[in-house]
């Protein structure tokens, strides 16, 4: 949990048949409501004494990240603001707890996201912290235009040094991933900053670790496995460099199960463009950092020093091949419009294609709110005897929860476990289209795609502009319906 609520705890995929990974996870029990009565063990204060609360940021999960001005010195900062009303369980106050012991002990760190001050009333936690307005890393380097391997050692010496930090003072971060890396401000040279340690835990040499937490992507084999220590955060890392190479994922898939698969088979591309004009030493990194094996992986200390990483090292300064931008903007926005475009098309099945659905959404929907929140996701798969982990039901709430908005209403619910053949019907791929395309003129415009996705919530510019121009194939400005339908049918690009 950092400056923004983590949407990226979650994947933007669809979960499919989903089966636990190996290993029997531990199983968290819900306890009564009244366990948030004071979480911080502290007396009730009211922020809004302190600091005026202004725009909204960001909705995760449990609360809402907001912008917020100090009253008496005018220090714009952020305040994400807990529900204790969603707090369910002991688990989940031990890890707001534990998210801000976490931070105060880090705190100081120039590239770790400070946290000012805590706050409780009977509603919710408030955690003031540093606003970091300058946005993703990803955006910014996409924002340039030109990128070179200097550029991106630079950037990735930073984050393996905010970890090293972390490991040595004993934390294991469990979440790193691009979403997780903001600039503190819009200058050149702002400081990276690392956020989010909702799923953080403090670690001593020799711990092994059993939950299954983190996001799909970045998620390293051992944590599949339910056995795993600080290694597990190194292939992480080792993910985003790949990711800042070539623009994609080392390892993908159409579903979460899919991605999951790919990580336990261990094999990725280092071939196809850009890869031809990477150069070696980037590659030699890349292939020690995602060692199946934990123990051969390279320590800290040796990607450190690594002669890539290393200052005035042997990272190229040329830019590098333009294909690696090209599939970070197709990596970042395409899967937005597919899902919503999955969610239109679960709206508008028959009650014959939908059959049983219906029913064990209502099923689960024990308070008839239209949505299911993480607890009634819970507990609805046990009662259907799925034996599933918090964290495993969390997970699974955030690939369905196509607006973010924390619960899964019932058209999410549909779109992410009616079988994918009655999805690609040619018959619900042209009504999708036509809901995108309101004018009829048989192409979806600038202006269609931004009224689409704003109503959910997902209409910023940069996405708009990156699904533009990725799904427009032929470059006339807008979306025709064959270039649609490849958009629909495949999965991320390789």
């Amino acid at each position: 949990m950092g400056n923004q609520p983590s949407a990226g705890r979650p994947v933007n995929q669809q979960p499919q048949n989903r089966k636990r990974p190996p290993s029997q996870p531990y199983r968290r029990q819900p306890v009564p409501r009244q366990i948030a009565t004071n979480v911080l063990n502290k007396p009730f204060e009211d922020i809004r004494e302190t600091y005026t609360l202004g725009q909204e940021l960001g909705r995760g999960q449990f609360g809402i990240t907001r912008a917020c001005i100090h009253k008496a010195t005018g220090q714009r900062l952020a305040c994400k603001s807990i529900s204790k009303r969603k707090l369910t369980s002991k688990d989940d106050v031990d890890d707001v707890r534990r998210e801000v012991r976490v931070m105060k002990y880090l705190s100081g760190h120039p590239n770790i996201v400070e946290l000012k001050a805590t706050y409780e009333d009977r509603q919710s936690v408030h955690l003031v912290m540093e606003l970091c307005a300058g946005g993703e890393l990803f955006d910014r380097i996409l924002s340039k235009g030109k990128y070179s391997e200097r550029e991106a050692a630079t950037a990735f010496r930073t984050i393996v040094e905010i970890l090293h930090n972390c490991h040595s003072r004993g934390v294991m971060h469990r979440d790193l991933k691009p979403e997780n890396f903001l600039l503190l401000n819009k200058e050149e040279e702002s400081p990276l900053k690392v956020i989010d340690f909702g799923l953080a835990a403090f670690f001593k040499p020799g711990d092994i670790l059993k939950d299954f937490v983190g996001s799909a992507y970045y998620i390293a084999p051992e944590v599949l496995r339910h056995e795993y220590g600080p290694e597990a955060d190194i292939w992480s890392a080792g993910v985003i460099l790949y990711i800042l190479l070539c623009g994609v994922p080392p390892f993908w898939a159409d579903t979460e199960q899919g991605i999951f698969d790919a990580i336990l088979a261990g094999s990725f591309d280092l071939t196809s463009e850009p890869w031809p004009s990477i150069s070696s030493s980037a590659k030699d990194l890349v292939k020690k950092m995602l060692k199946q094996d934990p123990k051969e992986r390279l320590t800290l200390l040796e990607v450190q020093s690594h002669p890539w990483v290393i200052v005035d090292g042997e990272a190229p300064d040329t830019p590098m091949d333009g294909v690696m931008l090209t599939k970070l903007r197709q990596f970042r926005a395409m899967n937005k419009l597919k899902k919503l475009a999955l969610k239109v098309i679960a709206e508008n099945l028959s009650e014959e294609e939908i059959v049983g659905l219906k029913d064990l959404f209502q099923s689960m929907d024990t308070d008839n709110s239209g949505t299911l929140t993480l607890e009634e996701l819970k507990h609805g798969l046990a009662r259907q005897g799925s034996s599933i982990a918090e964290s495993e039901a969390y997970q699974l709430l955030k690939a369905a929860d196509i607006d973010g908005n924390g619960s899964i209403d019932y058209s999410e619910f549909i779109a992410a476990t009616v079988h994918r053949s009655k999805l690609a019907k040619e018959e619900q791929l042209v009504s999708t289209f036509e809901y995108f395309d309101t004018d009829r003129s048989g192409f979806i415009t600038t202006d269609e795609l931004a009224d689409a996705l704003s109503k959910h919530g997902m209409g910023d510019e940069e996405t708009i502009k990156s699904i533009i121009a990725e799904v427009d194939t032929d470059k006339d400005g807008c979306i025709d319906y064959e270039e649609f339908v490849a958009m629909m049918q495949q999965g991320l690009p390789h």
